[in-house]
């Protein structure tokens, strides 16, 4: 299995800091934060990664070249001011992910910072996405899905759980999507052109019963900005205290 991280985001909540650096390579305690997916990644048994970019990216490129971490580097370039969001960029680098039409991939988003193993993903069957939820933060309360339990199948097991949406659920029982996923090229299905979002693909999965889910109730920090940058820091810190 493939992985690909998210590196084409503009960080416009992280400027100035990224008016001249790529929100994937600040740094956090020593290390960009690209580069503690990379080590992670490495440390699951994975040996191929996709990195997209598109503002700054060359610095990307510059700094970790075709390979890192033990891990063989392709790049899939979106060039400066010219992002296509999440689906997109997914969407654009399927070529390098995919060299079978039924093979899934995994998917990080780079601005996350988290202690979750990517081992395990490796072996979750997956029919279009898998999505790994995570408690809802405070800057997304409201959640994003919901994992369908029963009483001999509650959320606090690492196993696969069908996901629905949101809506219509208690609030104390919706999750936040933690920006690690395993997807299907099938979730793709169709032709698609320019920038689109990845949540109505998503969505429709979801609607037709091929999307599930985990809880991941580890560390796990969304680094949109620089006040969420130090407290990632901080808490980095004071575990290697």
């Amino acid at each position: 299995m493939k992985a690909m991280i998210l590196a084409a985001g503009r960080g416009e909540r992280m400027r100035p800091l990224t008016d001249i650096t790529p929100k994937p390579l600040l740094k956090v305690a020593g290390k960009p934060l690209l580069q503690y997916h990379l080590e992670r990644l490495s440390s699951a048994g994975f040996t191929e990664v996709v990195i997209n970019h598109a503002h700054l990216g060359a610095q990307i490129e510059d700094y970790f070249g075709r390979r890192a971490c033990g891990l063989n580097i392709r790049y899939s370039v979106e060039g400066d001011g010219q992002a296509l969001e999440t689906g997109g960029g997914i969407y654009k680098a399927l070529p390098l992910l995919t060299e079978h039409r039924d093979q899934p991939f995994l998917v990080i988003n780079s601005d996350i910072w988290t202690d979750y193993s990517f081992k395990g993903l490796r072996s979750v069957p997956v029919k279009k996405a898998h999505l790994v939820m995570v408690q809802n933060p405070a800057h997304n309360i409201q959640g994003d899905f919901y994992l369908e339990t029963s009483s001999a199948c509650k959320a606090k097991t690492a196993a696969p759980l069908p996901v629905s949406l949101a809506a219509n659920k208690p609030e104390d029982a919706r999750l936040t999507f933690s920006g690690i996923s395993i997807l299907h090229p099938a979730l793709f299905k169709g032709e698609y052109q320019g920038a689109f979002p990845l949540a109505p693909l998503l969505r429709s999965a979801i609607a037709e019963g091929c999307v599930t889910g985990e809880r991941f109730q580890g560390a796990w920090f969304d680094v949109g900005t620089p006040e969420r940058l130090h407290r990632v820091e901080n808490f980095i810190k004071s575990g290697q205290e």
